[in-house]
């Protein structure tokens, strides 16, 4: 790929994005000109897409979840898990239009992006410690996918404060 494709894709990426904002998530790739020379189909925008988004959310919880030996101290009053649920929400909200983009993708179409979704749960349950990298794959994602549907629906459940939040979490993560 040459660096004028690299760009036009990226050009493309956000055009749909932007377009999509206007019209309820709904991506427009017949109407995106050279989107079907540069990703071929729709599913292959949407896999760039997604890519798209778990850079961002890489990066936020990279920030938001640093540990004291990258010179950051973390919030005192939260735990790991508050902080990557930040991260996220945090993401969603500043990418709303991409997430929405992505969620009626995967509402419509579940195979199209299975594989990136379940990748982002286990990203979400490594960061959050409810996972540790040697537990079974399948594990690791559904535990993920339990805390991503937690950090969804966050706000439906009263806090009582930090270790009941926390002991919350790992017994919903585990009990999926």
């Amino acid at each position: 790929m040459s660096w004028n494709d690299f760009y036009a894709r990226r050009d493309i990426m956000r055009d749909a994005v932007h377009r999509a904002a206007k019209d309820s998530g709904r991506l427009p790739f017949a109407e995106l000109d050279r989107a079907e020379e540069l990703f071929g189909t729709e599913r292959q925008l949407l896999l760039a897409l997604y890519y798209r988004w778990t850079m961002l959310l890489g990066g936020k919880l990279r920030a938001m979840a640093a540990a004291p030996e990258d010179g950051h101290a973390p919030e005192l009053d939260t735990d790991l898990a508050d902080r990557v649920s930040a991260a996220w929400r945090e993401t969603a909200a500043e990418h709303a239009t991409l997430r929405a983009v992505l969620d009626a993708a995967i509402e419509t179409d579940t195979e199209a992006l299975r594989h990136m979704l379940a990748s982002e749960q286990r990203m979400l349950a490594f960061a959050a410690g409810l996972a540790d990298p040697g537990e079974p794959i399948a594990d690791a994602t559904q535990v993920g996918g339990s805390f991503l549907a937690l950090i969804r629906h966050a706000g439906a459940v009263p806090e009582r404060g930090q270790r009941a939040r926390s002991a919350r979490r790992r017994r919903l993560s585990i009990a999926s």
